[in-house]
């Protein structure tokens, strides 16, 4: 991919950049731009050139108009979108013509499954956009925010998004470790593992998260102490029901640690965990999964030198409610090698790639991983990783939605493809449950994820 350098604050907001890791805190003249070239997250405001990427306009906070919303109910979202059809379907065969857009993964996706892999390429609408309140400490954050503890932490963020105008991949990192997202969320939800020949193998789990930092008492606040609270509740396969998992993340990971602690249903006990991340294989993937790589990445960023490559036109999923509706079966979804392109929806849109590379003296399964992150969101949204020896090994991509509830964009179902394998894993799938995720409805509180709520929870 090729990646275009602006070298003054005026190309930050009509242009692509890569910016300087020496650079810290933006100047008051580049902060002045939020909300005028630039839109308050700092994505560029104006559309390109060829009008194929629209301009931002933002024109809807919450449900649309005419949308009728019950808020925190846990209905699967509404396709706003319904009625559009693609304008071009990128193949295998025509797929040289938009290769400055693709990413070696989608590439190799291509390669690996010429007569099937699609990506069909909508209109894109950049139609919504944060609450008000989190656009009002985003000046702050571009002012004060600043990576500290060498990429272990951050100080001077007051929520939402912590560097609106990044300047170097932690910074781009650490936007997507502290999203805007749900400050509670509860889910059960489906795991398929697909194997080559298209069987497939599923599992299921009962999720909370309380996430913190995104308490709506929080923001305006300094960013700090613990990061969210999570319990992964096991339901199956039968084998394995009953198991709980309690973590607890930090804010800071050189002042604190990523805590666990894990109920067996077999012994009746709750253990904590001696080390919880990393590329531990997280459960019920058969391996292509890590711990960390749930959300493309999460966790302490210590192993990984991260560098901005720069900002970059890419299709990529966007707006996806098509993918989540109930009316959508797994058998029509999960076929061999990759999920139906039918019900897939990509969008031209800008991202800021940042490229992790293992530090000498750590170990991962991951020797390298690429991650792009929307730039109206601040999340990623596509991924490629490396094995040790530098060979691409997974591409993976997860379909956001932009939800009602949370007035955010909300990570729903995800696909990690093995690339040498020809398996793949459908994650977080919910279409087929009677509930979709229930966003913010404040129910959740710490002492619901101690060692003893673990216990208590795998009974």
């Amino acid at each position: 991919m090729k990646f275009v350098t602006a070298r003054t604050p005026l190309a930050v907001a009509v242009g692509l950049m890569v910016a300087s890791s020496a650079w810290a805190k933006v100047p008051a003249s580049e902060a002045e731009q939020l909300g005028k070239e630039l839109t308050c997250v700092g994505a560029i405001k104006a559309g390109n050139k060829e009008g194929t990427i629209p301009e931002f306009t933002g024109k809807w906070a919450g449900a649309p108009t005419g949308v009728a919303h019950a808020q925190s109910s846990g209905k699967h979202p509404v396709d706003i979108y319904a009625d559009e059809k693609p304008l071009f379907v990128i193949t295998a065969e025509n797929m040289d013509k938009y290769g400055d857009k693709l990413s070696a993964g989608q590439k190799a996706m291509f390669q690996k499954y010429p007569k099937t892999m699609q990506i069909p390429v909508y209109k894109g609408h950049r139609d919504f956009r944060y609450a008000d309140e989190v656009c009002a400490v985003l000046k702050k954050n571009a002012l004060e925010s600043e990576v500290v503890d060498n990429g272990m932490g951050i100080k001077g963020s007051f929520g939402a998004i912590n560097f609106p105008i990044p300047k170097t991949g932690q910074e781009v990192i650490w936007n997507n470790l502290l999203p805007t997202r749900a400050y509670t969320e509860s889910i059960t939800r489906d795991m398929a593992n697909v194997l080559s020949d298209g069987s497939m193998s599923f599992g299921r789990m009962q999720n909370l998260n309380l996430d913190m930092v995104n308490k709506p008492e929080m923001l305006g606040k300094p960013v700090e102490g613990v990061m969210a609270y999570t319990r992964t509740r096991t339901l199956a396969p039968e084998r394995e029901k009953g198991g709980v998992t309690h973590s607890v993340e930090p804010v800071n990971f050189a002042k604190d640690k990523r805590l666990a602690w894990s109920y067996d249903p077999g012994t009746r006990r709750v253990r904590q965990v001696p080390e919880y991340g990393f590329d531990q294989p997280m459960a019920g993937t058969g391996g292509k999964m890590t711990i960390d790589s749930d959300r493309l990445f999460n966790g302490s960023p210590e192993r990984y030198s991260w560098k901005l490559l720069g900002k970059k036109e890419m299709y990529i999923p966007a707006n996806n409610y098509k993918i989540h509706q109930p009316t959508v079966k797994y058998a029509d979804l999960l076929k061999p090698g990759h999920a139906n392109p039918d019900f897939m929806r990509y969008e031209l849109r800008r991202v800021w790639a940042v490229e992790g590379t293992l530090k000498d003296g750590f170990r991962h399964v991951y020797g390298k991983r690429v991650l792009f992150v929307d730039e109206d969101t601040g999340q990623a949204v596509a991924a490629d990783m490396y094995d040790a020896r530098g060979q691409l090994w997974q591409h993976a991509f997860i379909n956001y939605y932009y939800s009602f509830d949370i007035k955010a964009w909300h990570a729903g179902t995800s696909f990690y493809h093995d690339l040498n394998s020809g398996g793949y894993m459908g994650y977080n799938l919910f279409q087929e449950r009677a509930q979709g995720p229930v966003l913010n409805k404040g129910d959740l509180v710490p002492a619901m994820f101690t060692p003893e709520a673990a216990r208590n929870a795998g009974n």
